[in-house]
């Protein structure tokens, strides 16, 4: 058996601080605390040259389970469709119209945080529903 490793997920964006704030509200992930000698990230961010001031941000699980979302800026926009996404698993287990209402409702919360809502896919037979949404710069996510 293979020794399970842990991996981060990084976003390419154009404003990582502002991006990894939303996935911690999403997610309910932290900011992790600066690096030893620095009071916030604000004076780390202030200690670096100009052009890499405001370049990166994290945030983590504060179980320590799920993996460390890096986000980094990128002088290009979103052009064309995530080849990965993120799937936030808020119906597991439920069916019907209580997954509906469970997905219905967080979304209601996410589009408050800036959020898009862009379409919901019914279940089909195979698949339950879920909602497919946008992050505050475009990337797509699932509310499944």
């Amino acid at each position: 058996m293979g020794l399970v490793k842990k991996f981060q997920v990084t976003f390419d964006c154009a404003e990582p601080a502002r991006v990894a704030r939303f996935w911690c509200d999403v997610l309910g992930y932290v900011v992790p605390p600066p690096p030893e000698g620095f009071a916030t990230w604000d004076d780390y961010d202030r200690s670096l040259p100009p052009e890499r001031q405001g370049s990166a941000f994290a945030c983590v699980d504060p179980t320590g389970v799920g993996p460390r979302l890096f986000f980094q800026r990128v002088p290009e926009g979103k052009v064309v469709k995530n080849r990965v996404h993120l799937c936030v698993r808020v119906g597991t287990g439920l069916v019907g119209e209580e997954r509906l209402a469970t997905l219905e409702a967080e979304c209601t919360r996410l589009v408050a945080l800036g959020a898009v809502r862009v379409r919901l896919l019914p279940a089909d037979g195979d698949e339950e529903s879920l909602i497919v949404m946008q992050d505050i710069e475009g990337n797509e996510f699932c509310l499944d």
